[in-house]
């Protein structure tokens, strides 16, 4: 089954594309968007060790020449140290502005690719093709782009849209279990937005999408990144550069990224499972001022925790950073942080006066109940 899920942006639209085992076919897809049969595949050195030759065989079946950069793994990457070395490469190839180049991985590729053609030539046009569970459902769509600095998170990037996402979800089986659940953060985020039947189905599936049989894991993992999809494709378009709507997509997020900075942006904690955490804490402060009905929580923490998501209190963080951290948000305005808080699972809204004492009191709980 081919799934084709259009993001309506007048002359920016393009496609999501979802299907089993089409990276061999590729170039059916991406021929079209050529102007010469010629690009240029980014990606790091996991995803080419493990899923580069299907991907080149599905560009040479229809005769697309193509060049390969390989950029180390992890979040580091996401660096402007890296986005100067990438520039760097690109010219020496010399990729013109009618050039298409193709961003294969996860989310720091993506974003890191995203960012660089964004600002080549003074822009050029990519191809998302995502290769992590969380990529295929939220970072590979809606043209968000950027790299990380000290400051933070994504400080650094521009929106820039993608002329097709390209996703294989056979691609998933080469990824450990830890990547999987953390990709199902923002499955479980669209959910808790607006979609109260959609977190049930979670509820119901999860677990299989996960751990399931092979051909559960196909059959759950296709449906939930198609519904994700449909429902961040319905986002973007009515709010492309994130000026309201789509600042839902955040749930959780403030307090995600500052949890990342904390921790140093590495592997001992991948942004999904910071994402859980922040979504916990999210529903945590609006219990809190009494917003929402604490079962709605405890609904919440159930299901993360059955799924496989760690404890923010199994973790060390000092608070006081934490607070900083967020004070460095791009969602500050005159000194004001934007938080996405809910009356209810499937009942999300933006709040932008929460006093930042009661944000200290949750993480209080939360960080220090285990100590």
């Amino acid at each position: 089954m081919i799934e084709k899920i259009p993001v309506h942006l007048g002359d920016r639209s393009y496609e999501i594309i979802v299907g089993e085992k089409i990276l061999g076919d590729a170039g059916h897809y991406i021929l079209p968007l050529l102007t010469n049969k010629r690009t240029v595949i980014i990606t790091d050195e996991n995803v080419a060790h493990h899923q580069l030759t299907p991907l080149n065989e599905g560009l040479k079946n229809y005769k697309i020449d193509f060049e390969t950069i390989i950029l180390p793994a992890g979040e580091a990457t996401k660096s402007m140290s890296h986005v100067e070395k990438l520039l760097d490469q690109l010219l020496e190839l010399k990729v013109e502005r009618k050039d298409c180049i193709i961003a294969f991985g996860g989310g720091v590729i993506g974003d890191l690719v995203g960012f660089v053609a964004s600002i080549y030539l003074r822009g050029i046009r990519f191809i998302q093709i995502p290769t992590t569970l969380l990529a295929q459902v939220d970072s590979s769509v809606g043209g968000k782009t950027g790299v990380n600095c000290r400051y933070g998170k994504n400080l650094i990037g521009s929106f820039h849209q993608p002329s097709l996402v390209l996703t294989d979800v056979a691609s998933l089986s080469t990824l450990d279990q830890r990547h999987i659940i953390a990709g199902y953060a923002e499955i479980a985020k669209y959910g808790l937005i607006n979609d109260v039947s959609f977190f049930a189905w979670l509820e119901k599936n999860g677990k299989d999408l996960i751990e399931g049989s092979a051909a559960q894991k196909i059959k759950f993992r296709t449906e939930a990144i198609i519904k994700s999809c449909h429902a961040k494709a319905t986002i973007v378009a009515n709010d492309e550069k994130e000026s309201g709507q789509r600042a839902l997509l955040n749930l959780g997020h403030t307090f995600a990224h500052a949890l990342e900075a904390e921790n140093g942006y590495n592997d001992n904690l991948y942004h999904g499972e910071a994402v859980a955490m922040g979504i916990i804490l999210a529903f945590k402060l609006s219990v809190n001022l009494s917003i929402c009905p604490d079962l709605d929580l405890n609904r919440v923490e159930n299901h993360f925790y059955n799924i496989g998501f760690r404890k923010i209190s199994d973790m060390k963080f000092n608070i006081d950073n934490l607070l900083h951290h967020m004070k460095a948000d791009k969602k500050m305005s005159s000194g004001k942080l934007t938080f996405i808080v809910a009356s209810a699972i499937g009942k999300s809204y933006l709040s932008n006066d929460i006093d930042m004492s009661d944000v200290k009191a949750v993480l209080n709980q939360s960080i220090m109940k285990a100590r």
